[in-house]
Order: C-alpha cells, then structure tokens, then sequence
C-alpha cells in the first residue's frame, strides 16, 4: 500500500525529458549508421582494388593521385560509375564479362575508363605475427584472367619466373623503371597501340585500343602509330587503356618511383583537358551497393533538410514538453488598416499574374513624388521632369544612377527579380534626394 504524501509520478521531468532525448539521438545515430554504410565490411581486406593496402592493392597509386592534385573518388555504386573523368576498373580474374563490357561502353561518352587485368592470386596473411598490419596480403602465384565476350581481340600472355631469372624491366619512352617481380603479364592484338613495353622483347604491358577516335594525348605516348580504321567503326568517344602488368601501378610496383609517374602520365593523356578527376571502381570487387533514400538522406545536399528535419523534430518536442496554459487564439485572417490593405492588393496581384503591368505606375508615382518633392513646376512634360530630376541628382549625388534611365528599365521589365531590383534602386534613388 502507498503511504500518505507520496509521489505519484515515479519520474521527474527532467528524468522523463532524458529518457526522451537518449531515445531520439540513438535512433538517428542508427539511422545514421545505416544510411553512411559504415555498417558495411572492411574495404582493406587484401583485395586488387584502390582501397586495399596490400600487395596486389591500389590504395598508394589512389594516395599519389590524390597528392599530386587529382579529385580521387572510390565508387561503390553503378550510378557514380558515370560522373565525368577518368575510371579505374580493376575487376578480378572472375567477374562478369557483360557487366564488364557495359559498364566500359556505358561511361565512354563521360570520359575515358583504364581497365587493369588481374595477375595475382593472393591471400590475406594472419596476424600471426607482431609485424602483420591489417590488409597484408600473400602472394599464391599468378594467373590469368579468361574474359570471354570482353574483347575477344586482345590475347594475354604469363611469362612465369624462371630460377635465378632477374627482374624485367619496362619502357615508355623517356621512362623506364624495374618491375618488381620477374613475372609478366602481357597482351596482344592488332587495335592495341602500346603505351609501354618490356625492354627485352617488346610485349606490350599497358596499351589502348585504336578504334578510330581521335586521342592526341595518348598518341603522344604511344610507341607505334595507329593502323588504319574504318570510318563506319570508328567509336569516336573517350578512349580504352588497358593495363596487362598490374604490378605497374599496384602497390607492389610503386615501391619506383618512375611506376608512379607512368601511371599519372597516363591518366593525363587520356584527358582532352577539363578537371583532372579519376574514380577507382570498388563495384567489381564485391563493395558494390544501391543508393537507397535512406542513403541520400545523409549525403549532400539532402544532408541539410534531414538536419533541418531533426531541427523542427526537437523544437517541437520541446515545445509539447514545457506547453502550459491555454493556446493563444489565432490571429484576423484579414487584418485592419493600410498594411492589409496593401498586403491584400499585392496577393490579388500576384495571383492575377498582371505583376508586370504596375512597373510603369510605380514609376510615374516616384517621378511625381519627386517632382513635389524638388518644387518643380507643373507644365513640365514627364520627359522634361525627369531630365530635371537627374540634373538634382548630379548635383546631390555624383555619380549616381540616372533616374530617367531607372524608370525607363523600370517600365520595360517583365520579370519579377528584375522588377524587384529596378524598383529597389529607384526607391533608393528618391531617398537621396528627399532625405
């Protein structure tokens, strides 16, 4: 039983107004959670992708690039595969060719698309030891990637490592550098113009596809001229580059400094100018999602109407929690006096759509405010009365605008926003001189 006095309500309200608020901010802290993909897996997990820091990762060319003043960009989705400037695909030995080939197609009118061929079967090594950091990978050994539908034209070739074989080094004009493992993967084809070279025989470790477009850049580069093309099969869009050596630009080769700079040159060369943007594809390696409503919620520019959201979501609530007393009676929905009167006109204006016919009634009220205003005399023509008016104005106010030339743009506008600006210097122009 309850004994005399005591309280009825176990919970004060400040106790209540706690529960409330811990309530509201872990509910969006999940929303959150949820929209921004962070509940999502590592993307540092050993993979041949920009956002691993392994071996057979592109996490350091990405970094480069980024150093060196490129917008980088890691694309988790199908839709941010299409924004202007260079994509990076880097699919692995087993993907889907079709997906592949469209996507290539796909983002050719947006700007050029690089695809690096695999080479590397890796494995995640175990932090078995103090030394292991996250993302380390172990090389299994090399393998080709069979890409049937996906250009069928190109063939490529693995020259294993041999005993006591030494490094292959490559070349591309004035560059050159070592490759990091004695092992090489190559292509060949006969719309493939080369962009670098092994030194020792020739083959063709990073190329791009003469398909007819004109591509001065990477012409530039090239070290063969291009065959003759069809003009009926001419492409005509963005370029093609592959990479067949993805120890080039991975993180295994860009312990040379020259495998970086290769690669940079390349991406600049198939740019015909405009913003230096390059977006690594992460959809092929398995970080692929869709763009929910969820997900744009947090993302900009909806970012700022979801904080406005939450915004109203707390006023309001403290508004319920601390409302007392009877709520006010509502205002006259048609208020008295001349600011109604005013307020009602300019609605029925409004909704008419005849805004643009009370521009040159504007103007003549101030060219006659001010024509009383200056003493001028009566049998003055408007004509003459504004000529007056800009002459006080060169003598008050040099400099200023002429106030037959206002009122003329004045009558002549049509659009609200100009109407509103002309208005506004015209209104200014009569307190300079009646002030």
């Amino acid at each position: 039983m309850s004994q005399p006095g005591a309280q009825a309500n176990p919970f004060s309200p400040r106790a209540t107004l706690a529960l409330v608020v811990v309530a509201v901010i872990g509910f969006f802290a999940l929303l959150w959670l949820i929209g921004s993909g962070l509940s999502e897996r590592e993307a540092n997990n050993g993979g041949s992708h920009a956002a691993a820091k392994g071996l057979t990762g592109y996490a350091a060319f990405a970094q480069y690039l980024g150093k060196r003043g490129w917008a980088v960009s890691l694309v988790k989705s199908h839709g941010a595969q299409n924004q202007p400037g260079v994509l990076v695909l880097t699919p692995p030995a087993q993907t889907d060719t079709k997906e592949l080939g469209r996507v290539v197609e796909r983002h050719r009118a947006a700007g050029p698309t690089i695809v690096i061929v695999p080479k590397w079967a890796a494995f995640r090594m175990p932090k078995l030891r103090p030394d292991v950091r996250d993302g380390w990978v172990e090389l299994g050994g090399p393998e080709v990637a069979d890409w049937k539908g996906f250009y069928d034209d190109i063939s490529l070739s693995l020259d294993k490592a041999r005993p006591r074989q030494p490094k292959t080094n490559w070349s591309a004009g004035d560059l050159s550098g070592p490759l990091p493992d004695p092992t090489v993967l190559s292509g060949s084809g006969k719309r493939l113009i080369p962009l670098i070279e092994a030194s020792d025989n020739g083959r063709i470790l990073a190329a791009y596809i003469a398909d007819g477009g004109d591509y001065p850049g990477l012409r530039a580069l090239s070290l063969r001229s291009e065959p003759d093309v069809d003009p009926d099969e001419a492409h005509g869009n963005y370029p093609v580059v592959f990479i067949f050596e993805p120890d080039l630009v991975n993180n295994y080769g860009l312990s040379s400094f020259n495998n970086a700079q290769i690669g940079e040159r390349i991406l600049a060369a198939t740019l015909k100018g405009g913003d230096r943007r390059v977006a690594f594809d992460l959809t092929f390696n398995g970080f692929g999602r869709s763009r929910s409503l969820l997900t744009l919620a947090f993302e900009p520019p909806f970012l700022a109407a979801t904080l406005c959201l939450m915004l109203a979501a707390l006023v309001l609530g403290w508004r319920a929690f601390n409302r007392f007393g009877p709520p006010l009676s509502g205002s006259r929905a048609l208020a008295f006096g001349k600011r109604a009167l005013v307020a009602n006109a300019a609605g029925l204006i409004r909704r008419t759509g005849r805004l643009h016919l009370i521009g040159a009634p504007y103007a003549d009220a101030a060219r006659d405010r001010l024509a009383r205003a200056l003493a001028l005399p009566h049998r003055l023509d408007p004509a003459q009365t504004e000529a007056a008016i800009d002459r006080a104005l060169t003598v008050r106010a040099p400099g200023s605008p002429s106030f037959a030339e206002t009122a003329a743009t004045l009558r002549a506008a049509r659009r609200p926003t100009e109407m509103l600006r002309t208005a506004r210097t015209l209104h200014s122009l009569e307190r300079t001189l009646t002030k």
